[in-house]
């Protein structure tokens, strides 16, 4: 079953990692026959959140939250990328998730986090899994961190360590179990 699986990255910063593990997750899904759009902020130049997506009136939204919400109402299931800024997640990410709500429901999403330490972003992770929650597409039960994200993959997305695409490997498998489940669920209906 062919999914669409947005892969949403939370950085804008200068000379960032967290594109390297973007592109990583992209090919990784793309390799499994799925639909795996990157929603890249920096390149999107997402304005900072005045309204929500909903909150304009139809056909007044900017061209990008227009585009994002119809890749996201395609959705099957959410890949969000995040760092760990100051033991969180970071504004960027915030602000790329908070701009959409009812686009989100009844289906999951699964974290990748990554840092230059050894810690690989956990830290965010566990802030990231209360806000998905509230978001509608609470997080799958498994995380892909990459400690030494610059380490373990080169500038375009390349493994360059030999247990990154066993986990990722597993880590997929679950959110596909869970995309497929909540999608024949949505087919017949959502509680409202």
């Amino acid at each position: 079953m062919v999914l669409v699986v947005p892969v949403i990255l939370g950085s804008v910063r200068h000379e960032r990692h967290g594109l390297r593990a973007a592109r990583y997750m992209v090919r990784a899904l793309e390799a499994r026959g799925h639909e795996a759009p990157l929603v890249d902020p920096a390149a999107l130049a997402l304005p900072l959140l005045d309204r929500m997506y909903k909150e304009y009136p139809k056909g007044e939204a900017p061209a990008v939250l227009e585009t994002l919400a119809a890749t996201y109402r395609r959705a099957d299931a959410f890949v969000i990328v995040s760092a760990e800024y100051n033991h969180s997640i970071p504004p960027a990410l915030s602000n790329t998730l908070d701009h959409f709500l009812e686009e989100y429901f009844w289906r999951p999403s699964a974290i990748v986090c990554y840092s230059a330490g050894r810690y690989g972003g956990v830290r965010a992770a566990m802030q990231l899994r209360a806000m998905l929650a509230e978001l509608g597409m609470a997080s799958i039960p498994s995380l892909l961190p990459m400690p030494e994200v610059q380490k373990a993959l080169d500038p375009d997305g390349a493994p360059l360590q030999p247990w990154l695409d066993k986990s990722a490997g597993r880590f997929l498998d679950e959110l596909t179990w869970y995309a497929e489940a909540l999608r024949a669920r949505r087919q017949g209906g959502t509680p409202y």
